[in-house]
């Protein structure tokens, strides 16, 4: 019987460097947030030079299936696994339904490549994809899951160190050392840090578009982007405004996102009398209109893997204010890209505040500090490129491995 790998073998040009990879990328759910954009900009970039590229997710949880599709060139899927409100046994039947789709596809458009984004992507493609005969399998670890059972970390653990996964991407030395936590075997992983198409503003008007926020010339505007969820740790950056506020009234704060805490954050809003300066934006699949205006781009979170909010306000020259945890750590030098505060402390985060509040010109040189940062190591150009030698070294692999038994 002939292997995949011996298939494999006869269907690869004759050099390898100038390889020619169909390659799958599988996301959970569709909705906006980091790991979502990764996956689009990543099979963006192989597309863009001459590799057959699929994107598939388990489910559309907000609605945004038709609009990636027109925006992206490449075919993208919703398995339509799992079913919002549904019961047990109706998302049971959905999710076998969704596998036996991914299962066809896997077995119809015979991929060179699968990259899988998340551990429950990871925990279920990845398998199929090995019965699939699908020959380079590539793992992704984006950071640390809130309420994660142990008992699937194990299996996620399990199927990485047994081989399903050839390889599994850390995306920063933090997530590498969860991943190690978890008990994935140390020279099963690999880091390759996350990376941005930089954001281009020339195009906004500043002015005008403050003036649409209700921002004035005048006013200092704080941004934060993040999921309004516990980890992102939005309610410190509310608590520390109103002494803020009493110095300078004239500071404005944008939280850009949605998510389960936005009636207790309202609440604490409204408790605290900050309606007119703080301002719960809701979610926006396009924050460049928000990072435009914003002087000062503040991540209050209690964990990180590398958020790819963070970079892009890094990428337009904002300085950063975050918390002292290992994922920003690695991007932001403090006092040189901006300034790094302890986890959960109001009170340092107001300091810090009024830190840059009072020095403009901190300001620009940690804005212009961190654009260079983002620029020299965290774009899409240079993780794709990380991924693509990735993928040539397990070809060889697989090639040599397939002359071997032949």
């Amino acid at each position: 019987m002939t292997s995949p790998e011996e298939v494999y073998l006869k269907s690869i040009p004759s050099k390898n460097q100038d390889l020619e990879l169909s390659i799958l990328f599988v996301g959970t759910q569709m909705a906006i947030g980091g790991a979502q954009k990764v996956l689009l900009e990543q099979a963006l970039w192989f597309y863009e030079r001459g590799h057959k590229v699929m994107a598939v997710f388990f489910y559309d949880k907000e609605g945004l299936h038709q609009k990636w599709q027109d925006i992206s060139p490449f075919p993208i899927h919703s398995l339509n696994a799992f079913q919002q409100g549904g019961n047990v046994l109706v998302n049971s039947f959905s999710l076998l339904s969704g596998l036996w789709k991914l299962w066809k596809l896997m077995r119809w458009e015979k991929f060179d490549v699968i990259e899988s984004f998340t551990h429950d992507s990871n925990m279920v493609a990845l398998p199929l994809a090995w019965l699939a005969g699908i020959v380079i399998r590539i793992a992704s670890h984006q950071g640390v899951i809130d309420g994660f059972q142990r008992w699937r970390e194990k299996l996620h653990s399990w199927i990485i160190n047994l081989g399903i996964a050839d390889i599994l991407v850390a995306v920063s030395t933090r997530t590498q050392r969860q991943a190690e936590a978890e008990g994935v075997k140390p020279e099963r992983i690999t880091v390759i840090p996350n990376g941005i198409t930089p954001i281009d503003l020339e195009l906004v008007n500043r002015s005008n578009t403050r003036k649409e926020a209700g921002v004035t010339n005048s006013d200092l505007y704080l941004l934060s982007v993040g999921r309004l969820v516990y980890q992102k740790g939005h309610e410190f950056l509310i608590h520390a405004m109103p002494n803020v506020l009493r110095q300078y009234p004239n500071t404005k704060v944008g939280i850009c996102g949605d998510g389960i805490l936005r009636p207790q954050l309202e609440e604490k809003i409204l408790k605290l009398d900050l309606s007119n300066s703080v301002e719960l934006l809701g979610q926006w699949d396009d924050v460049s209109r928000f990072l435009a205006i914003a002087d000062v781009f503040i991540l209050p979170s209690r964990w990180e893997g590398l958020p790819i909010a963070l970079l892009e306000a890094m990428s337009v020259g904002l300085p950063v204010i975050a918390t002292r945890v290992e994922g920003v750590e690695e991007v932001v030098e403090d006092q040189v890209h901006g300034l790094l505060v302890p986890v959960e402390d109001s009170e340092a985060l107001e300091k810090a505040i009024l830190q840059l509040i009072n020095d403009p010109k901190q300001r620009n040189e940690m804005g212009m500090a961190a654009s260079l940062r983002i620029k020299q190591q965290y774009t899409v150009n240079h993780m794709c490129e990380e991924y693509l030698k990735i993928m040539k070294k397990l070809s060889s692999l697989k090639i040599r491995s397939a002359k071997t038994r032949i």
